[in-house]
């Protein structure tokens, strides 16, 4: 309160009966003659055990009332719970497919296309509905490789080896080393046969 105000205090002094007349017409109170309190107690009671007889009969109501909220509640927070496991698995889903994608695109030109994704930010070739953007994944390899251009695999201007040529030496043609097993065989059932064995 503000200090400049002052508060005024109005007194009312209780009012005398002029005459005995108006002091019997005033209402008396009911706790004064045991009889009327003693009616007047019945009548609470009667009031009190009304109302305890409606909660009564209205707690079990109460208590459905309560538990349908709780399993509202819950059956709300397990939907919200699975809609998020739910968007979870699409989007692991999408970033496996978007991996994939971009590893076979990138295995021409990369010398590791594993490395493609791992420097692709992978979410930015998803559009709202869920599809892949291919053009987008190939413009992006594109933009990596003139980057990086040691992700690219190795130009290979050098003259090739020549290949072994397994037809060529003495297995090839016929002519079979004394140590190999195949001609200790043949030589061992050539002589059982000269044998007669």
């Amino acid at each position: 309160m503000p200090e400049n105000e002052e508060t005024t205090t109005v007194e009312t002094e209780p009012q005398q009966p002029a005459t005995a007349q108006e002091a019997e017409q005033q209402p008396t109170d009911p706790w004064a003659d045991p009889d009327a309190a003693r009616k007047e107690i019945e009548k609470l009671r009667r009031e009190a055990a009304k109302y305890r007889t409606k909660a009564s009969d209205l707690e079990p109501l109460a208590q459905k009332a309560r538990e349908l909220e709780d399993a509202q509640k819950t059956e709300a927070q397990r939907m919200a719970e699975q809609l998020t496991a739910a968007q979870q698995r699409i989007q692991a889903v999408q970033q496996r497919a978007v991996r994939a994608e971009v590893r076979a695109l990138a295995s021409s030109e990369f010398a590791d296309p594993d490395d493609a994704h791992a420097f692709l930010p992978l979410d930015r070739f998803v559009s709202e509905d869920g599809e892949i953007d291919t053009d987008g994944i190939r413009d992006g390899l594109a933009d990596l490789l003139k980057r990086k251009p040691h992700l690219a695999k190795p130009v290979d201007n050098s003259p090739r080896a020549p290949r072994a040529d397994r037809t060529q030496g003495s297995s090839g043609n016929g002519n079979r080393t004394p140590n190999e097993p195949s001609a200790v065989f043949a030589d061992f059932m050539k002589g059982a046969l000269a044998r007669g064995r």
